[in-house]
């Protein structure tokens, strides 16, 4: 069984016992009416019919294999909080993972070589919130040197025959990349010299342009022995190189999301026509399985997946991912390559809110106070009020919600011993802390607040 497999079946803990540290990230983040990146167990609710089948994808993927799912969901269902909370799930089994957003200009779906950059930067592990990419490969050629040291032959004070074995060793290991690119191993063996020679400024250009990155000085590709940058053809086989380069450095795989894939929706038809033909391309790779070790995941609204202007325009992409969503959402597959979020209902938002309420009070300064005056019923009012401003829609609601109830109630309750959220808060929400979406659902309080196409 592969390392990464072995890693990836360790037992998973889940997180009863919150410490400080994790405790401030998940408050932190709900401050800023944000989703946290790590510690979403903690709060999940309604994620336990994906649990399974996710862990037994991910086990797959561990194991050599590769993996496709399409998440759809209205906005509000919680697809940011399920990928971030699946990314935090597979880090810690060993994966590494990287959140990539799509948009027209910045992230366009179509320029896999802009895409295969945006994920190298925003790559994380276990061991690294940001930038693991540098440090995955920088373990790589550690395990290399050791594993060349093990066979006894090299002197370990000898440092040109310990770089001339190790790149041998290198070239076998990378054997099916060098068909197709050569140039990933030719980059890597002159980032390693670079390092050799204690030159960090060609090791940092040359480790940019592995990493996709444009515009890298001509003087560190010429070090290096590459050419030009690197183009929409290259970034698969590049893809394939770092894969290959994370199993041999013991990790299980890299999970990539590809967030809000239906701003594709908004592009020039050609254009948007282009980023459907790359995102068939990238099933059709996986389902032939030139990336072994990738999950890759995309979200998506049902416009996207059902629409004329989505998924529809090419028919073997919607083939591909068809699934019939007529029946009731709880006989839903699990298992289906493309899966729905079901809308947030008041009863969830309820639960999660007194999860958030339990994990503040764990490390609270008036942790008694804060259990006491914020107790079920009132997380139940307070969910009630948030979702009767919105005009009852519950779906664009938790965000909102429990930035109100971190930053309006439970802060004022741990910080002063006279404020009671029943007698001294009234729910109050202006339109600079919602988002267009949330403006829209706002319900009108006067005629005059109706807008008339006319």
């Amino acid at each position: 069984m592969a390392a990464g497999s072995l890693r990836y079946l360790k037992e998973t803990t889940v997180m009863t016992d919150i410490s400080p540290q994790r405790r401030d990230e998940i408050i932190d983040a709900l401050r800023r009416g944000t989703v946290p990146q790590n510690g979403l167990d903690a709060f999940a609710v309604g994620l336990d019919k994906f649990e399974t089948t996710l862990d037994e994808e991910l086990k797959k993927v561990a194991a050599g294999g590769s993996g496709f799912k399409a998440i759809r969901g209205e906005y509000g269902c919680g697809k940011t909080f399920f990928t971030r909370w699946l990314c935090d799930k597979a880090r810690r089994n060993g994966f590494v993972t990287s959140e990539v957003q799509i948009s027209e200009t910045e992230t366009p779906l179509h320029k896999l070589e802009t895409v295969y950059r945006r994920l190298n930067e925003r790559m994380a592990s276990a061991d690294s919130s940001s930038g693991a990419l540098r440090n995955i490969i920088d373990s790589w050629f550690y395990a290399l040197e050791e594993d060349v040291l093990a066979e006894g032959s090299i002197d370990v004070n000898d440092a040109d025959a310990l770089l001339a074995k190790t790149n041998e060793l290198l070239e076998q290991r990378l054997s099916a990349v060098n068909n197709d690119s050569p140039m990933f191993s030719t980059a890597l063996r002159g980032y390693r010299r670079a390092q050799a020679e204690n030159n960090p400024a060609f090791a940092d250009g040359i480790f940019a342009w592995l990493a996709g990155q444009p515009n890298v000085a001509s003087a560190a590709k010429r070090f290096a022995g590459v050419k030009a940058d690197l183009d929409h053809f290259g970034a698969f086989t590049f893809l394939q190189g770092i894969l290959s380069v994370m199993r041999d450095s013991g990790h299980s795989g890299l999970v990539v999301i590809l967030d809000e894939v239906e701003t594709i929706q908004r592009v020039r038809s050609d254009v948007r026509d282009k980023c459907l033909n790359a995102m068939r391309q990238w099933i059709d790779e996986i389902d032939s399985g030139r990336f072994p070790g990738l999950y890759l995941v995309i979200t998506g609204t049902p416009a996207f997946f059902d629409g004329p202007n989505g998924l529809q325009r090419l028919e073997p992409l919607a083939q591909r991912l068809h699934v019939d969503f007529d029946t009731d959402s709880k006989f839903d597959n699990p298992r289906a390559v493309q899966v729905r979020l079901s809308p947030f209902s008041l009863d969830r938002m309820k639960e999660v809110g007194c999860k958030i309420r339990d994990i503040y009070s764990s490390h609270a300064q008036s942790a008694e106070r804060v259990t006491t005056l914020c107790d079920d019923a009132y997380i139940g009012d307070l969910a009630n009020a948030v979702a009767g401003h919105l005009g009852g829609k519950i779906g664009i609601a938790p965000r909102i919600f429990l930035k109100k109830l971190v930053n309006d109630v439970l802060d004022k309750v741990d910080f002063h011993d006279e404020f009671n959220p029943r007698e001294h808060y009234s729910l109050t929400v202006s339109e600079s802390e919602l988002t267009a979406v949330e403006r829209e659902a706002v319900a009108a309080s006067n005629v005059n607040d109706i807008e008339l196409d006319l």
